[in-house]
């Protein structure tokens, strides 16, 4: 007698559990919700060691560092959707035509279904987590996928999450290409995805088998333009700060500097001190410096080094995964290092004659993820803003627009699809529903728009409801 019973992989019993528990309204109240991101809260507050550990394992992360770009970044995006929940789960009111009157309408926000999250490793947790919350804060059940290239931090939060929210509703999934292969055949209600745009592609693709919306956070060469019209060592600071953390492993860090050759002669020794002052002499020996996440990267980082004189760093140990905070000078536009996204700590200046030369160099390639300007001039920051396209533009402060949990983080064309952070994190997993409710009584249709139309109901058409708001 042939047996009929099927056996079920894990990753297709995950997938129907979550299929199962958002059918039966698991996750639809919004106290569920509430319970699961303060979930989320407790663990990073009670495990914060662990964690800081994990990714010091993987990359080399500083703990404080660590606590500033992923713990704390995720209490406060956390603290920040609890404050606003029960104000963007609610349903909101919109005006009604005069010519449909009597009648009301509204938007409902509801949750998309099953999403799949699918994280990177350069910020492992961070980049993990932080759709996560809108995913839960909008009323979903969430497959996570961290990067199999941070395995420690993949492995705690493998251990914990389930812990601290409703395994009902969130499965985590390990694993590298083969599982993340597998969890994409399935129809998933959106995907999100944080990763290079080759990967991006082969996501695009099998979710358009399922017509399943994306959202796509890549990456690209985000430029950054200085003029002399600001502090050269104030400047330097914050590029340095902004460049390094994370070893330059960071998707929205400067990847190149434009600006005259006046400019760049007197930033150089201003970046060079920087480096000093926030990492010393001895890099390699300072704990406040990570390291890159694995031989592949650290090869081909590494090749770039001869694409451009010197001016600080240079020093690189392939055993320790070690390459030290890095500024090239003298970088032709055509060399290795200007192809694609650098992603690692080396930081290229480019001569340019002026603003205009720079705006029409970035408006030639792809569209960045950032772009950042140091410049007191005020036509200058406008020329950037009104004729340059990127997913953010920051003044004086690269990076810092992802601390403002109310700005879209997204990129355009090549940098991305879709946004998040905020509000935009929770409509990003909602579905906005619009109700509209009219009563039979009394009938303002029939004698308006429906059949036989006569004249009186021609003229009313032609010359009144068409003018009527």
């Amino acid at each position: 007698m042939q047996s009929s019973f099927v056996k079920y992989d894990p990753l297709t019993v995950h997938y129907e559990a979550l299929l199962n528990t958002f059918a039966n309204g698991t996750t639809k109240p919004v106290e569920w919700r509430i319970k699961q991101l303060q979930g989320l809260g407790l663990m990073l507050q009670e495990k914060s060691d662990e964690f800081e550990k994990a990714l010091f394992e993987d990359l080399g992360k500083p703990a404080i560092e660590s606590h500033i770009t992923e713990i704390g970044f995720l209490q406060a995006e956390i603290s920040h959707t609890l404050k606003n929940i029960s104000k963007w789960t609610k349903p909101k009111r919109v005006s009604v035509p005069a010519a449909v009157q009597p009648a009301s309408a509204w938007i409902r926000p509801e949750p998309l279904g099953t999403v799949l999250i699918i994280a990177p490793w350069n910020y492992p947790l961070m980049l993990c987590l932080s759709p996560l919350i809108g995913a839960l804060a909008a009323g979903n059940t969430v497959i996570v996928k961290p990067s199999e290239l941070a395995p420690a931090t993949s492995a705690v939060i493998a251990k914990l999450l389930t812990e601290y929210v409703d395994v009902r509703a969130i499965r985590v999934v390990e694993g590298g290409v083969e599982e993340t292969t597998k969890l994409l055949e399935f129809r998933f209600d959106h995907i999100f995805y944080t990763g290079s745009g080759r990967v991006a592609r082969i996501i695009a693709a099998a979710a358009a088998k399922h017509l399943t919306p994306t959202t796509l956070e890549l990456g690209g060469k985000s430029p950054l333009y200085i003029d002399e019209t600001v502090s050269m060592a104030a400047a330097a600071k914050r590029i340095v700060w902004a460049k390094f953390m994370n070893a330059g492993q960071t998707c929205v860090a400067p990847d190149y500097i434009l600006a005259s050759k006046e400019t760049l002669t007197l930033l150089e020794t201003h970046l060079h001190d920087a480096v000093q002052e926030l990492y010393g002499n001895a890099v390699k020996q300072n704990p406040d410096y990570g390291r890159i996440i694995n031989r592949a990267q650290f090869d081909r980082l590494k090749s770039y080094l001869d694409d451009g004189r010197i001016v600080v760093g240079g020093e690189s140990d392939a055993e320790e995964l070690f390459i030290a905070p890095t500024v090239l000078a003298d970088v032709e536009i055509d060399s290795g290092v200007m192809e694609g996204e650098i992603f690692g700590p080396i930081l290229p200046l480019i001569e340019v004659a002026d603003v205009d030369e720079a705006i029409a160099y970035v408006n030639m390639n792809d569209k960045p993820l950032g772009a950042y300007v140091f410049s007191e001039n005020s036509e200058v920051r406008k020329q950037w803003e009104l004729e340059t396209s990127s997913g953010a533009l920051t003044f004086g402060a690269p990076v810092l627009h992802l601390t403002v949990p109310d700005l879209p983080f997204g990129g355009v064309g090549e940098s991305g699809m879709g946004a998040y952070h905020g509000k935009l994190s929770f409509d990003s997993f909602s579905h906005q529903k619009a109700v509209l409710s009219k009563p039979l009584a009394p009938d303002t249709l029939g004698p308006t728009i429906m059949p036989p139309f006569t004249a009186l109901k021609e003229r009313l058409v032609r010359n009144v409801l068409g003018k009527i708001r």
